[in-house]
């Protein structure tokens, strides 16, 4: 696939307020072609349903979906365009391929025009996810990476307007996700077309996105880049949705410029963040090191808690190791340190990081 960067096309706007089972859905968001936005957030948090409502298979209560300076949807004025007329292109979950249809039938369906022509474009788009060799192919056949290239190629055979992909790789397995992650991004960022896509993975979204719209009951609670959010969570929910351990405690000033967090539960953490009265404080695992206890500490380690073992968890070549501390906490280290250090469940260590990499976040 070609890495040319996108044109800058029409911006899809959507603002949506409507009632779900057990909270209102009331968020506003703005996706731009070449620059896909990732609706992030857990199961049941609205995330499919502002979907549904931007493809027209959902009418909301109140709302206006704009693409450009064309209205799909404005309840003030009753406008409400089928979803047959608004030019999404869909990607499911489980990619919904026809299965008694080849990979080509599949990518022609939706292309206008003689059956000849239709063929073309259809081979024309598997040739461009490197799925041509396929073609002749039945959905049976094939991989879940290979799936996922020719739904993705069905997508957009039809020139959609708008690009709407509903946890477009919660139908692979591990290995094959990550090959599928690369493929996925590089098409992404040559689209014309605002991308929407629906995920409940912070990372997936960050490998796959250039922004974010993270989503807890119905809300909006925080919008930016992977960095943006991950170096400043709005919230103990952000940041523990981005991977971060939270824990709270009760912050003071010190002399030294520090501010200082009494734990609940026990123990002591300082931040360079400013902070008073009840925080959140937040680290990423990686940000922890695990050391003996009593050993000689390392000056740039100013966070020490002492706790016990209770998991390891080993993926490739990095270790997650989950540590009983008055608040439980993880911290991901190489499987050679845990290997060396005999890490196993009892033995008793110190977890420690820098002040540097405490973020506070009030309560």
């Amino acid at each position: 696939m070609s890495s040319a960067p996108a044109t800058q096309g029409p911006v899809l706007r959507a603002r949506v307020g409507t009632p779900l089972r057990e909270f209102e859905l009331a968020v506003e968001i703005e996706a731009r072609g070449g620059e896909p936005l990732a609706l992030v957030g857990p199961s049941g948090a609205g995330k499919s349903s502002l979907l549904r409502v931007i493809a027209g298979l959902l009418r909301p209560r109140e709302g206006r979906v704009e693409v450009g300076a064309e209205a799909w949807l404005d309840t003030g004025r009753s406008l409400d365009l089928p979803a047959e007329r608004r030019g999404c292109g869909l990607l499911f979950q489980d990619y919904a391929l026809f299965p008694r249809m080849s990979a080509w039938r599949n990518v022609a369906y939706g292309v206008g025009g003689r059956r000849r022509e239709r063929r073309a474009a259809a081979l024309q788009m598997l040739e461009r996810f490197g799925v041509a060799g396929l073609a002749e192919a039945r959905p049976a056949t094939l991989s879940g990476g290979e799936r996922q290239r020719v739904a993705l190629a069905r997508a957009l055979a039809a020139r959609p307007r708008v690009l709407l992909l509903d946890e477009p790789l919660s139908a692979l397995d591990s290995a094959s996700r990550r090959g599928a992650v690369a493929e996925l991004r590089s098409a992404l960022a040559e689209l014309e077309a605002p991308t929407v896509l629906v995920t409940h993975s912070f990372d997936e979204a960050a490998l796959l996105s250039g922004r974010m719209a993270i989503l807890d009951r119905g809300r909006l609670v925080q919008t930016g880049t992977a960095a943006e959010i991950s170096a400043a969570p709005s919230s103990p929910f952000v940041a523990d949705f981005a991977g971060a351990i939270v824990l709270r405690g009760e912050a003071s000033a010190e002399p030294s410029g520090l501010t200082l967090v009494r734990l609940e539960g026990g123990g002591e953490l300082h931040s360079t963040d400013a902070g008073r009265g009840p925080v959140a404080a937040s680290v990423y695992p990686w940000e922890i090191s695990l050391e003996q206890p009593r050993a000689q500490s390392s000056g740039s380690l100013l966070n020490r808690l002492d706790g016990e073992v209770v998991s390891i968890t080993t993926v490739g070549n990095r270790a997650r190791v989950g540590v009983s501390t008055p608040q439980p906490l993880i911290a991901e280290i190489t499987a050679d340190s845990a290997a060396r250090m005999s890490l196993r469940p009892g033995v008793r260590i110190t977890a420690a990081w820098k002040a540097s990499a405490t973020r506070l976040i009030p309560l």
